[in-house]
């Protein structure tokens, strides 16, 4: 912790406890306040007590879930700070707002998907409503990057769940998964809704991940471990989004930044299960080839590493790949290698140096040269666009 002479600062939190991404939002938070230690927090969990309590409380900078309107109506009349963040992505010209890019998430899902050989997709979502449009704009996003792939997509918007309706959504969703035709991937907006997803597949006695694959997104360890396969999810940037939050309002507070700017946080990466745990190719020499890769993706495996392995000749084997894949077996190590490179820039703090040794490379050069030609972009470029947001102005 820094130490400092600097006055402390009283600040208010308001989140939903009940839900994960929020919980996720208020660790970035205590990591930023371990970290500076010029704080003190006002959490209150009770949503029926804080708002007029928030109205009464007199501090230096607020932090809230502006996915309630009524919180949102009540933050936006104080006269101190405020920093927004939430699906929502409400927000006026005096309140900053953090949010995660639902485009880039729906995408890693997309490509997860994709990379498992998956010919057919699906996206199941919540039905429209402005409150809450990251569900509209992932289903949009994941139907955009499978559909450049040549590939179809249904996309699901059903029922809310709740007690009461709780076994005609299930119907109502066995109808559209029984529908569907097999083995296909699919994306849930959310974990919640993936685990329901998961829940018809068990009533339907639909196997997972053999007929369907499926992810979430929040990577919620609670529910997706009690999930049945445990449930692979996206894991979004919300505790990096609470740290640059209370870094932002620290600026507000000093007055170092502007309000009203909206800040966009990519995710981290996505924790793989059982629920996606397969390749589903109909070639079993492509899929052990595939397989052979990945499980070898931080070696300099060559072509001739994989031939070995699956004991046919390079051109069979890359008219194979062609047919599956669209590309050469040479061209899939390459991808299995970047998509490595990148996993680590964006989830670890090793140097070029390490993460060259690391992936097979004998020069931090040459990795450099490669990453730059498949990506576009430098490796140091992809970190900073994928790191920690900079300081915001």
């Amino acid at each position: 912790m820094t130490t400092s002479t600097e006055p402390t600062r009283q600040i208010a939190i308001i989140p939903d406890i009940a839900r994960p991404y929020d919980r996720q939002v208020l660790r970035g938070i205590s990591r930023y306040v371990h970290d500076e230690g010029r704080w003190s927090l006002y959490v209150h969990e009770d949503p029926l007590l804080k708002l007029t309590q928030i109205e009464q409380w007199q501090g230096d900078g607020v932090i809230a879930d502006l996915d309630d309107s009524s919180v949102f109506q009540v933050v936006r009349n104080l006269e101190v700070p405020v920093v927004g963040f939430g699906g929502a992505r409400r927000t006026d010209g005096r309140i900053a707002y953090m949010a995660t890019d639902d485009h880039a998430v729906a995408r890693l899902a997309a490509e997860h998907l994709l990379e498992r050989g998956f010919r057919r997709f699906a996206y199941c979502g919540i039905p429209r409503d402005p409150a809450r449009p990251w569900s509209e704009a992932r289903a949009r996003a994941f139907s955009r990057v499978v559909r450049q792939a040549g590939r179809p997509v249904s996309v699901y918007r059903g029922d809310r769940a709740s007690l009461r309706r709780w076994q005609r959504m299930l119907d109502h969703m066995s109808r559209w998964i029984a529908s569907l035709p097999r083995p296909i991937g699919l994306m849930a907006c959310n974990d919640v809704r993936a685990r329901q997803v998961l829940e018809v597949c068990r009533r339907l006695s639909v196997r997972v991940p053999e007929e369907v694959a499926v992810i979430g997104v929040d990577n919620d360890e609670l529910i997706c471990e009690l999930s049945i396969p445990p449930l692979s999810s996206v894991i979004q940037g919300t505790e990096r989004l609470g740290y640059q939050a209370a870094v932002l309002l620290e600026r507000l507070m000093a007055g170092d930044a502007q309000p009203g700017h909206a800040f966009i946080v990519p995710p981290v990466g996505i924790a793989t299960r059982q629920s996606t745990d397969i390749l589903a190719l109909e070639d079993p020499i492509v899929t052990s080839a595939m397989r052979f890769m990945r499980d070898h993706a931080r070696r300099a495996i060559q072509v001739t590493d994989v031939l070995e392995h699956v004991r046919v000749s390079r051109a069979t084997l890359d008219q194979r790949f062609k047919q599956r894949l669209g590309r050469t077996v040479h061209a899939e190590i390459q991808r299995v290698r970047i998509q490595e490179i990148q996993q680590l820039l964006r989830t670890t703090s090793m140097t070029l140096e390490q993460i060259a040794h690391r992936c097979g490379f004998s020069y931090v050069q040459y990795m450099a040269t490669v990453f730059r030609r498949e990506t576009g972009q430098s490796p140091g470029a992809y970190r900073k666009q994928a790191s920690e947001l900079d300081a915001p102005s």
